[in-house]
């Protein structure tokens, strides 16, 4: 195997690891973020019901305004007989109101049902994790991690290879200033387009299978593909592909962010009296080109960092991937889509599930990054792997 042929190995394996690492981690995330960017989400439901929550009273619906007033007529009530009955009956009406107000405490973690009624105020995570779990069963936080795991992998493999290669190249050639924004840019958007070219069926899938909510049985991932198969033809599996080209742009701030923070505390780490002592003494020569376990905690911090202002920045695009990847033809194509959603729900509908959707891609893109640049570089250097767990305090 030649040197170049070694080294697009090493990060295509690398880039496999990393994404499938992450994927795992996070699925549960993953599926509550798909259902709340879906305009048919379970969730919008399960917030009106708690926001309007009714208290059963002898055969009647009230709500907790009128529950208030019933235990005044309580108080006021004559016969002790009833009273004796209707403070049985209160105590059990206390019990469902107190478990509706626990529900609707505020949450840090509350995701804002952005284009709803204003009457439906939050829902968080926690809420949405145990709505599917008791009408779906624990299995259903899960669902598409198939299609997932053999999406994330070739894709990231793809992705970082395509990453690493570009802009090896375009570093050799010197027409444009090595390691700049600009080489980082054109290389994330070279490796952006071949990786969401490649791999938009088997994502098309995972979504697919994400929105399905039916409790009685799950869908399996043949009949999903069928199912597209006879309604849309082999087309139907590149829908959505220009919302992907669009969020190209996301993976574009995210590398370029990532490689200046990088470049940043890297310069931060030369310039510390412990790093300049170090490389005046002898000790430097064997320790030349190492990294150390701190190295691999600041590749996580700032992987963590410009994933979340990317995500920010071009997370619209998300919202309308996934309305376009639902069934049925309300939404057509990516322009179009962003229009109808704010149409009918706003300027906040397009930043509906951000909040989980931050909440999974910190850790996830954390251990990405870590993980993409530990494999990498244990296989570039296995003898210098033995360092590390060491330096920590450097």
């Amino acid at each position: 195997m030649s040197q170049r042929d070694r080294e697009s190995f090493i990060h295509l394996f690398a880039g496999g690891i990393a994404g499938t690492a992450g994927a795992v981690v996070t699925c549960p995330l993953e599926v509550v973020k798909t259902r709340l960017q879906s305009s048919s989400s379970s969730f919008i439901h399960a917030a009106a019901s708690t926001r309007h929550a009714l208290v059963t009273d002898g055969g009647k619906l009230t709500d907790h305004h009128h529950h208030v007033r019933h235990v005044s007529a309580i108080n006021n009530s004559s016969s002790a007989s009833d009273r004796h009955h209707n403070a049985a009956r209160h105590h059990q009406s206390r019990v469902c109101a107190s478990t509706i107000l626990t529900r609707r405490r505020p949450s840090i973690l509350a995701i804002p049902q952005c284009g709803l009624s204003t009457s439906v105020q939050s829902i968080s995570i926690w809420q949405c994790l145990k709505h599917i779990v008791q009408t779906e069963g624990s299995r259903a936080l899960f669902k598409g991690l198939g299609p997932n795991i053999v999406g994330v992998a070739p894709s990231r493999a793809i992705y970082f290879c395509a990453y690493s290669k570009t802009k090896n190249t375009l570093n050799t050639v010197g027409i444009i200033p090595a390691n700049s924004p600009l080489v980082h840019i054109l290389s994330a958007s070279c490796a952006g387009f071949v990786s969401s070219t490649a791999t938009n069926p088997i994502w098309f899938i995972k979504t697919r299978m994400q929105l399905d909510s039916n409790a009685n049985g799950r869908m399996t991932v043949g009949e999903c593909v069928r199912r597209i198969y006879e309604s849309q033809g082999v087309r139907g599996f590149y829908k959505g592909i220009t919302a992907s080209y669009v969020g190209i742009s996301e993976t574009v701030i995210h590398f370029v962010i990532y490689e200046a923070l990088k470049k940043k505390l890297l310069e931060l780490r030369q310039s510390s009296p412990a790093a300049k002592a170090l490389a005046a003494g002898d000790t430097s020569a064997g320790r030349e080109g190492g990294k150390t376990s701190r190295d691999f905690l600041e590749f996580m911090a700032a992987g963590a960092t410009s994933k979340t202002i990317a995500s920010v920045v071009a997370y619209p695009h998300e919202v309308a991937r996934t309305r376009l990847r639902e069934e049925g033809n309300k939404y057509r194509n990516f322009w179009q889509t962003l229009l109808t959603v704010w149409k009918e729900e706003g300027k906040a509908g397009l930043y509906r599930g951000l909040g989980t959707q931050l909440v999974r891609q910190i850790p996830n893109t954390a251990i990405m990054m870590a993980t993409y640049e530990a494999v990498v570089y244990v296989l570039t250097n296995p003898a210098s792997a033995s360092l590390l767990p060491t330096g920590t305090g450097n």
